[in-house]
């Protein structure tokens, strides 16, 4: 249509280019579309008509100003796309001027397309050129946002770049990290997967093949993708493609289905209504342009006379194709005649389908903004009304940059680009589902608006529905999640989403799902049967509530009993010979310390503290060195005894009672002096042992000094050792009068005791070293009592006939 000043439109009226093979000896013919007709598209350009009739009855825009359209069909071909563009670009004029500037008159001011983002690309390097802009309303690709190679491309629709941003963070929000990824093989299609990899990998998504096709290659390339998706091991698929090729796809599909699939879709082909019909695909999720309302367009849309169809070859084949009659009787005979009674408003079809009215706005603001760009040219705004020049010799370049400052609203939909060329991204997430019709329809159960804060930009509002109509999100993992206790290992020659789960190694937790590494435990901590968590090692010493504890500490307490008990005996017989005649005042300190040995034994049970530490080992070893000290003391009176018997012999008056008292005191003096220097200098104190065990701290007294330690032990041993020799050298005396045999067992008992406690002591681990202490003590203590004590006890209370001066001077 003619006009003031001319536009441009470039559409994907039809599926296929028609071919021919030149034979270089006719003239070639010009490119043109054949093929499966596009009503989607149709409706995009009658789109565009509506805008401009609507502009051209406006009195606020361009009033006076009389808009004229080309519109041409590209089907989405190149060869078509550039005769096209120079079709724009040369108008409509039969002259060829020589002049400096080329064939203007009728040249457009811009042109609004393509409907893809390759015949985009060729239109826009061939009519840039002469500085005409291309307003496109569905081609996509992130490439196009480069001014250096396409400066005068501009878009209403968003960039790949943030579209590959929403479909990254949607498989991201389902937790989907193992995909197949299909494309166009296209500039739409390889820039827009490329985006969308590279995101997917920033937010750990795996990628299971990457497939290209396109509706022109053979049909062997198309099965060939087709059986990747069937035999492949990924639910989800994700399909950055263009709508031709996805039908002629799933057709493929179709023909011979596979496992369910969940599919992704690119806003080229998830609000496609000819894809609707694939069952199949029910429950597709995808990114799409914002639906719109554009009112009136319904009805221009359905204002079709029989006269306008007539005139225009592409609305007489669009009726035919939809309608299936001719209105050509001699060209159509295999058709019945159109006869009048063909109704659109009953027709289903993607053109009259004006309930999701998305891609048709981004044309209708694009024809809007190059209207408001020739408005701020040609028309000067007073205070009371717009005068516009439609005389203006108008060029391309004003257009061009005043479509760069163009911001106003229609319909209440915002209109204007940024620097790139491009719009504010916003895009609904929608998803197929049944109606109750059973018919799939696309419904929006979310958003995703790149003006908003990260973490904001990505919402669903809705429930949807899934693959075979169900309810519950698919899987679609390499490999499965591993739990917390266990840690990845890759998978050799894989991709980083695919992996084992290993247990981690003994002291270290993973708490949290798909952990990357296990880490230690802090020093007092040990993990749990699940190895999720580090919990405080549990605390082992020899505690008064557990049995062994409870034996030692009867056996502690009937040793004293004994000891008491014998004291009690000895003091009730004193007077008798038995008594006396064996020092019975050493008999009853020695008594005491025994008494002492036996109670010393239970410092060592229970949690130890800075006090009992230091007490257990000085306390044991001052009272065994006292009792040790009574033993030589009686040993070396028996053996004096004997001997002072012979003429002359004065020995016993150095071995009287004040002397025994001194030895005693002295020798345990010197082991009293020894326990204060190795308080005073490196005392025993609390430790707590964490090398012992892994799983249990282990709470003993550290011995502070081991040569301390070591020197207690080794005075006893000594002592021990003097007074078993000097009880040996007095074995062979008279057997009423002689200790000395008991003493020699005694002291017999108490070095093997001691000698064996040595290398059990330092095997035996945690609480059970204390035990071996324990039980060396009250091994000794009661090898000493009853080696000494007890035959004197059985004859003192069951033989007292043998306890009398006359049997003891009676010599065998």
């Amino acid at each position: 249509m003619d006009g003031d000043f001319v536009i441009g439109g470039a559409f994907f009226i039809h599926y296929q280019m028609h071919t021919l093979v030149n034979n270089y000896t006719t003239k070639p013919e010009l490119p043109r579309c054949t093929g499966s007709f596009n009503a989607r598209d149709l409706r995009f350009s009658r789109t565009m008509i509506f805008a401009i009739e609507e502009i051209n009855n406006s009195t606020k825009l361009l009033p006076g100003i009389k808009l004229g359209y080309q519109i041409y069909d590209t089907c989405s071909a190149v060869p078509v796309a550039v005769h096209v563009a120079f079709q724009l670009s040369n108008g409509q004029d039969t002259v060829f001027y020589r002049g400096s500037n080329c064939s203007q008159s009728g040249v457009v001011m811009a042109a609004v397309g393509d409907s893809g983002s390759t015949p985009s690309i060729s239109m826009s390097r061939i009519i840039g050129s002469f500085n005409i802009p291309l307003v496109s309303h569905f081609a996509t690709c992130a490439c196009l946002s480069d001014k250096h190679e396409y400066p005068t491309f501009f878009r209403t629709i968003p960039s790949d770049h943030y579209q590959a941003d929403a479909l990254a963070k949607l498989v991201k929000h389902f937790g989907w990290t193992w995909i197949g990824a299909i494309h166009s093989d296209s500039d739409y299609g390889n820039y827009g997967i490329a985006t969308f990899l590279e995101t997917a990998r920033g937010e750990g998504i795996c990628v299971e093949y990457i497939e290209s096709f396109d509706w022109t290659h053979p049909q062997s390339r198309i099965q060939r993708v087709a059986n990747v998706i069937r035999r492949s091991t990924a639910t989800v698929v994700v399909a950055f493609a263009a709508p031709g090729d996805m039908k002629i796809l799933l057709e493929e599909l179709a023909w011979q289905p596979g496992p369910p699939r969940q599919w992704i879709g690119s806003e080229a082909w998830i609000t496609d209504p000819n894809l609707m019909s694939f069952s199949f695909c029910a429950g597709a999720i995808g990114v799409a342009i914002q639906r719109s309302v554009i009112p009136g367009l319904r009805e221009f849309l359905l204002d079709l006379s029989p006269s306008e169809v007539a005139a225009s070859s592409v609305l007489t084949e669009f009726w035919e194709d939809a309608f299936n009659c001719s209105l050509n009787k001699a060209s159509k005979l295999n058709k019945r005649t159109c006869d009048g009674t063909e109704d659109l408003k009953t027709l289903q079809s993607p053109y009259t389908e004006t309930s999701q009215l998305r891609v048709s706005n981004m044309v209708y603001k694009a024809v809007y903004a190059i209207a408001h760009a020739i408005h701020n040219v040609v028309c000067q705004e007073t205070n009371v009304t717009t005068q516009c020049n439609k005389y203006i010799r108008l060029q391309p370049q004003q257009v061009l940059a005043e479509l760069k400052k163009v911001s106003f609203s229609q319909n209440g939909y915002h209109v204007s680009f940024d620097v790139k060329g491009d719009p504010i991204a916003f895009y609904e997430l929608v998803n197929w589902q049944n109606s109750e019709s059973g018919i799939i329809e696309p419904v929006t159960v979310g958003y995703y608006d790149a003006s908003l804060p990260m973490g904001e930009q990505f919402r669903i509002n809705r429930n949807l529905t899934w693959l075979e109509e169900g309810t519950q999100v698919p899987v679609s993992v390499c490999s499965e999640s591993c739990r917390p206790g266990t840690r990845k290992m890759l998978q050799k020659g894989k991709p980083i989403c695919c992996y084992d789960c290993i247990s981690c190694p003994e002291g270290e937790i993973a708490n949290m799902t798909d952990a990357p590494d296990c880490f230690l435990c802090p020093r007092e901590f040990w993990p749990n049967a699940e190895k999720n968590a580090c919990f405080p090692k549990p605390v082992e010493f020899l505690s008064f509530d557990e049995v062994l504890a409870i034996i030692l500490a009867a056996f502690s307490v009937s040793g004293a009993c004994l000891a008491i008990i014998t004291t009690v005996v000895f003091f009730c017989h004193r007077a008798t010979p038995i008594v006396r005649a064996n020092n019975s005042e050493l008999s009853f300190l020695l008594l005491f310390s025994l008494t002492l040995c036996f109670l010393c034994s239970l410092t060592f049970i229970g949690a130890p503290s800075k006090w009992s530490c230091m007490l257990r080992h000085t306390a044991f070893g001052i009272t065994f060195v006292l009792c040790i000290s009574c033993v030589l003391g009686k040993t070396i009176v028996v053996l004096m005894a004997f001997k002072a018997t012979l003429p002359g012999n004065n020995t016993m008056k150095w071995f009287g009672p004040p002397q025994q008292r001194m030895t005693v005191v002295s020798v345990t003096f010197i082991q009293v002096i020894i326990c204060t220097v190795w308080l005073v200098v490196s005392p025993p104190f609390p430790v707590k042992n964490l090398t012992t065990y892994k799983e249990k701290i282990i709470l003993e007294c550290a011995l502070g000094s081991a040569v301390g330690f070591w020197a207690v032990l080794g005075y006893i041993g000594l002592l021990a050792i003097f007074c078993f020799v000097l009880a040996v050298l007095a074995r062979k005396l008279p057997d009423n009068f002689n200790e000395a045999k008991m003493i020699t067992f005694s002291m017999l008992i108490f070095c093997a005791v001691w000698i064996t406690f040595i290398p059990a002591y330092v095997s035996s681990p945690g609480k059970f070293t204390v035990a071996v202490e324990i039980f060396a003590i009250l091994a000794s203590s009661f090898g000493l009592i009853l080696c000494i004590f007890a035959p004197k006890c059985f004859i003192i209370l069951f033989h007292p006939e043998k306890n009398t001066k006359k049997y003891l001077m009676n010599k065998k």
